[in-house]
């Protein structure tokens, strides 16, 4: 779970980049909450809580940013790996177990313009 974070990637690539995620979060319940015309949106499971913004600005290449969602289902983090992959990430570590504690179960897709992109489980499976 984050409060909230934003990317500012470049314009060219706005729409782009919003679709990938879109697609690439669909399974941990994100939607688009709030658009601002092509300039920046906000994503989230409700728009109480749009914690996610994308924003277009320039057409410089954009930092690459590494962040992690939390949740406690891996069968959502398989397909947050599966969706993110077939939308044009590329896979940066299939879903599994990390040797960060016992319980750390993760994947990792770049997202279409270099963004490291984890989500994660910290609880033990049931």
């Amino acid at each position: 779970m984050l409060d909230h974070i934003g990317l500012t990637v470049p314009a060219s690539r706005f729409e782009e980049v919003t679709a990938w995620y879109l697609a690439a979060l669909a399974p941990l319940g994100y939607s688009k909450q709030m658009d601002f015309g092509g300039q920046g949106v906000g994503l989230g499971p409700d728009r109480l809580n749009t914690v996610f913004w994308i924003f277009g600005k320039g057409d410089a290449e954009a930092a690459a940013t590494h962040f992690a969602f939390r949740c406690t289902d891996r069968d959502a983090i398989e397909k947050f790996h599966q969706e993110g992959v077939k939308a044009g990430g590329k896979d940066n570590g299939k879903p599994g177990l990390r040797s960060y504690h016992p319980n750390y179960y993760a994947a990792f897709v770049v997202d279409p313009v270099g963004n490291n992109v984890e989500v994660v489980s910290h609880d033990v499976p049931q």
